[in-house]
This record gives C-alpha cells, sequence and structure tokens, in this order.
C-alpha cells in the first residue's frame, strides 16, 4: 500500500483530493480515561470544582473536531456536518469511555476528527479533575468504524495480540 503523504521524492506533503468524488464520510472513535474512585465521584455527583466535567468535555470535543485541520499539519479543514459525542461511565471500574461520531459529504474523510475529538474529550475530563487525580490514564483510543470514500468501509479488528479492548 502506497503512503498518500509522501511525494515522488519521499517528501511530506498535502495529498490533492480535487480529483476525488463528494461522498458521505463518517468515522467513529473512542477512548477511555481511568481514575480514581475519589475523581469518578466527583464526576458523577456533580461535584467537580470546575463544573459539569462531562458537558464540558462534550463541547471541547466538537470544538477539537473542527479544529483537526489546523492541529495536523497534512490534514484538510473539512466542513463537518455532524458531531455527536458519547460518553460512557463505569464507576466500578472507575472509567470513563468517550465516543466521538464525525460526519462530512466531502472529498476526504473524517477519520482524524474522530480520534481528535475523542482525544479532546479525554483530556479534557483530566483537565477538570486533576486536582483529586494527577493518576488518570488514556487507554484504547481507536478509529472505531469508518464509511464513504475510495477505500470503503472500515471497521477495527481487534487483532493485536498485545492489546485488551
Amino acid at each position: 500500500m502506497e503512503l498518500t503523504h509522501f511525494n515522488e521524492n519521499s517528501e511530506a506533503h498535502m495529498v490533492d483530493v480535487g480529483e476525488k468524488n463528494i461522498t458521505t464520510r463518517t468515522a467513529r472513535a473512542s477512548g477511555r480515561i481511568h481514575m480514581s474512585h475519589e475523581a469518578i465521584t466527583h464526576l458523577t455527583q456533580g461535584s467537580a470544582k470546575k463544573g459539569d466535567v462531562l458537558g464540558i468535555a462534550r463541547v471541547a470535543a466538537i470544538q477539537g473536531c473542527k479544529q483537526t485541520g489546523f492541529l495536523i499539519p497534512l490534514c484538510h479543514p473539512v466542513a463537518l456536518t455532524h458531531v455527536r459525542v458519547d460518553f460512557n461511565v463505569d464507576v466500578e471500574l472507575c472509567m470513563v469511555k468517550a465516543t466521538v461520531t464525525a460526519k462530512t459529504d466531502g472529498k476526504t474523510g473524517v477519520e482524524m476528527e474522530a480520534l481528535t475529538g475523542v482525544n479532546i474529550a479525554l483530556l479534557t475530563i483530566y483537565d477538570m479533575l486533576k486536582a483529586v487525580d494527577k493518576n488518570m490514564s488514556f487507554t484504547n483510543i481507536h478509529l472505531e468504524e469508518k464509511t464513504g470514500g475510495k477505500s470503503g468501509h472500515f471497521l477495527f479488528d481487534n487483532s493485536y495480540e498485545n492489546i485488551s479492548f
């Protein structure tokens, strides 16, 4: 498979998408943040000093998706048609799973937007709860699914031997 972000001289460049067809493209990514019992209690009880942790993380994820083309040098700015952010809070495991789905009608995909949104959501949760837990960690950040475009449908395959999702 040819790497598309390099030209014939092996120099990095922005891919020319001018001749590509406009199609509906979606991408869903997810990741987890693990935290202490104290931190998850603040999150679920709404007692974090900085405010509504998941509400602010949701808005931050959407902003992150919208800024991806400016943050990652070779990404095209994408006109997003929809961004959805979901959180699954597991109090027993002291973990929050963030899932971001991005959508566009365009010439390039939105995988990077969804992945950026997940990272920004998790970083925002960390920022809002770090006063009570600096040991929080991020895991399992990955693209779950993508549709549209020349490469078609992709569904995450958990076939890596050393990764447990």
